[in-house]
């Protein structure tokens, strides 16, 4: 029989079979958990069966969810049942499932049909310019307060004991904070916590997708929110909503902007088409469910399921929606309710209002607009859409260099989905191909380079000789991820003109500040936790922290890094003047000072290079 995938288990179902555990067994179960591996199989009803030697056999019964939801629906055959190394292993060894198994985001939706992504399994890539706000929510309460402050502790843990050290008994101490935090009514902190955990089980397995980055970044939203709530002094923002919250938006009319294939780590694929309002606001429309690269480029010309509309996403990119009923989160995405109703409208070329005024935007301005909404957005949001209109200078290693027109600055094009059965990588070679091409290019910014900008989708410049000629079909613009770009798209070279060469990249204000000196130790941290810091930054090498930081004007973040050392190493004493273990909290604190400071000040460098 070939090996069984283990289901997903609800988070306090780990927590609690871990927090059963002796501390002897504790002491066993990353081993165990290790040797999990490609040992399920099948069993009766649906079951999963993982067996330990001759005579211990583990049954895992998913519930209607296809998740380990109860206690009781992990069994184990042994004499310490349910206390045993067996069944924690095993619950350990399983993907987490979501905080929220019930799908449903629009109170007025119809029951999601099967296959239907949970909210934070399916990261959806959209739009963060918000258009409606969440109803207003009063400060925390003492319970919520209580349990913000175990999630800050339990957070403080891990975070120093790092990923190394980060193993099943720490996630689920991470884990139990995360459900008290449910439990509480706090759905952003654990969706927050949740985060943290598959970030240190990513790295901890070695995933070719894991970037330690991400996982910093993580942490640190972790650590600010918990943090904050625990004040007591935060507001609804940082409380959440269990579901996503959908208010009325009364008729609206919508115009199709782009199609985005979308990708997660687990699983999921589709689209999420980009839309625009008369008043410059920007609203997505998304179909995302389990079948990943092959799902999500079937999905580019699936059926719009908005109110009845005879739309599929390629036409609704390039047309529009007359919307009676609407319901929209704070967000943008648009809801499905049972009393929308969407018809189908003529859409806009790009050189048309109200589209061709979202590309007139000063491109400063919009980057630091886009920044601003994804630092203070919730979970995996990304920068919001911009448009600009720039000449292609010509290729350089993997990505593209131009220039925004009229003066603007040097950026880079790079690839945004770079899976090699998408079109993004090809189309953005082929349009290397083509030196001194003017485009209109929509995009996002990418918030951890400077003047980088990822395009979604290009067209031709108004009244530019140089520039796309595309199909009359295509209105005006052309979906980098699902539709290609070929030569005769392009204009013809004049005759006698030679190939021209992209020249200088420029100054990179991000890469040449010695804020990279700040980024390793926090990234040796979460790699290494605690003492990873203390020896990276102990004797001569914590005078090379602080120096190049001083003399480049960062002063700040010379005082913060250094004091995060300085608590790595800090090793108390009791009365006695035996050695003893520091709290993880004023670690935790040193650490998440500088990461806000180096989030802050790298955020501006970008915003600068696009000057």
């Amino acid at each position: 029989m070939s090996p069984e995938p283990l289901p997903p288990v609800a988070p306090e179902v780990l927590a609690e079979a871990v927090g059963q555990l002796t501390a002897r067994l504790r002491k066993k179960l990353d081993a165990a958990v290790a040797e999990c591996a490609g040992k399920a199989l099948a069993g009766s009803g649906g079951s999963v069966e993982v067996r330990f030697g001759e005579d211990t056999l583990v049954i895992l019964r998913p519930g209607p969810s296809g998740a380990v939801t109860e206690p009781g629906q992990a069994v184990c055959s042994c004499l310490l049942a349910p206390r045993c190394l067996h069944r924690a292993a095993i619950l350990g060894a399983a993907p987490l499932a979501d905080a929220d198994t019930v799908p449903p985001a629009d109170p007025a939706a119809p029951e999601p049909s099967e296959g239907t992504p949970p909210p934070v399994t399916a990261p959806l890539t959209a739009s963060s310019v918000p258009v409606t706000t969440e109803e207003a929510r009063p400060s925390p309460t003492p319970a919520q307060v209580d349990a913000a402050a175990g999630l800050w502790l339990a957070a403080a843990e891990a975070l120093a004991a790092g990923v190394t050290a980060g193993g099943t008994v720490v996630q689920a101490e991470l884990l139990r904070a995360a459900h008290s935090a449910r439990l509480a009514g706090l759905p952003r902190a654990e969706a927050a916590a949740l985060r943290v955990v598959r970030g240190l089980r990513t790295a901890r397995e070695r995933h070719r997708g894991q970037r330690l980055s991400d996982l910093t970044a993580a942490f640190r939203t972790l650590l600010a929110g918990a943090a904050a709530l625990a004040s007591g002094a935060t507001g609804a923002e940082e409380v959440g909503s269990a579901r996503r919250a959908y208010a009325e938006g009364g008729s609206l009319r919508v115009l199709g902007l782009c199609r985005e294939p979308v990708l997660s780590a687990t699983g999921y694929g589709g689209v999420t088409t980009h839309l625009l309002g008369p008043d410059g606001s920007l609203y997505t429309l998304s179909d995302v469910r389990p079948g990943g690269v092959s799902r999500a480029k079937g999905a580019g010309t699936a059926s719009v399921a908005l109110g009845g509309a005879v739309l599929d996403h390629a036409g609704l990119a390039r047309g529009g929606l007359l919307i009676a009923g609407a319901t929209v989160s704070a967000d943008g995405r648009l809801g499905a309710g049972r009393g929308v109703r969407a018809t189908p409208v003529r859409g806009a070329d790009w050189s048309q209002e109200p589209v061709a005024a979202f590309f007139a935007r000063p491109v400063r301005e919009a980057v630091a607009s886009s920044l601003d909404a994804a630092a203070s957005a919730p979970g995996d949001a990304g920068p919001a859409l911009l448009g600009c209109d720039v000449e292609v200078l010509g290729a350089a290693d993997d990505h593209l260099l131009a220039r925004v027109l009229d003066g603007g600055p040097l950026v880079r094009l790079r690839v945004a989905h770079p899976h090699p059965e998408l079109a993004h990588a090809e189309n953005l070679r082929r349009i290397g191909g083509f030196p001194g091409v003017v485009l209109r290019v929509l995009g996002r910014p990418d918030p951890d380079r400077a003047a980088t900008l990822r395009p979604l989708a290009v067209g031709p410049v108004p009244g530019a000789s140089s520039s796309l000629r595309l199909p009359e079909e295509w209105r005006g613009h052309a979906d980098l991820g699902y539709d290609r770009l070929q030569g005769d798209h392009f204009p013809r070279p004049e005759a006698g003109a030679a190939p021209g060469t992209p020249g200088p990249a420029g100054t990179d204000p991000l890469a040449d500040a010695p804020l990279w000196r700040v980024r390793r130790l926090l990234e040796t941290g979460v790699a290494g936790g605690r003492r990873a810091v203390a020896e990276a930054a102990r004797g001569a090498d914590r005078t090379a922290l602080g120096v190049p930081l001083r003399r480049a004007g960062l002063a700040g973040a010379a005082e913060l890094a250094e004091g995060l050392a300085a608590e790595a190493d800090r090793r108390p004493r009791d009365s006695f003047g035996r050695l003893v273990d520091a709290s993880p909290e004023a670690y935790a604190r040193a650490w998440l000072a500088s990461a806000v400071h180096l989030d802050a000040a790298e955020r501006a460098l970008v915003t600068a290079s696009w000057s």
